[in-house]
């Protein structure tokens, strides 16, 4: 399978996945990051398709298989539930959900002798980084009206 075509195939289904997350939610701030998760999943997945589109060389892998190119979550429904009681915004899971993709293709870079694969592997990877970056700024953003800072021009204000 070629490589980009495993990338793509992952990030359509973890755009499904957080889209289900997301419909099954009753708490709206949850929604909404669950859509914008999957927003920022289709963005990657465009990204890739471009990525795959302007390559020379078509990178085949025999490792990557429809079983291997699949998005398995670390955690069930239920569990992430359970996960939810000790991390409401799911920060922490959907971090380790980030991790876990970039893992995945440098473990099978290291694995491969193909250079060519190895090398589309490898830029699948750091895209797979900046897209952590990407989410990393949907939590900042999702979170931002739970935070404020003082403005250091009122806290001199005497009260009446």
């Amino acid at each position: 399978m070629n490589v980009f075509d495993c990338a793509i195939k992952i990030e359509e289904e973890a755009k499904r996945y957080y889209e289900r997350l997301g419909a099954e939610s009753s708490r709206p701030e949850m929604k909404q990051l669950f859509a914008l998760l999957a927003a920022s999943e289709e963005e990657l997945r465009e990204h890739l398709v471009e990525l795959k589109d302007s390559q020379l060389q078509r990178a085949q892998l025999e490792a990557l298989d429809g079983t291997v190119c699949s998005f398995r979550p670390l955690l069930t429904e239920r569990e992430l539930l359970e996960e939810a009681e000790e991390d409401p915004d799911l920060y922490k899971f959907s971090m380790r959900e980030e991790e876990e993709e970039i893992r995945f293709y440098e473990e099978l870079a290291e694995r491969t002798d193909d250079q060519a694969a190895r090398s589309s592997l490898l830029r699948v990877a750091e895209e797979e980084r900046r897209h952590l970056s990407v989410v990393e700024h949907i939590y900042d953003f999702a979170e931002a009206p739970k935070s404020f800072l003082a403005w250091g021009e009122f806290s001199n204000l005497r009260e009446l």
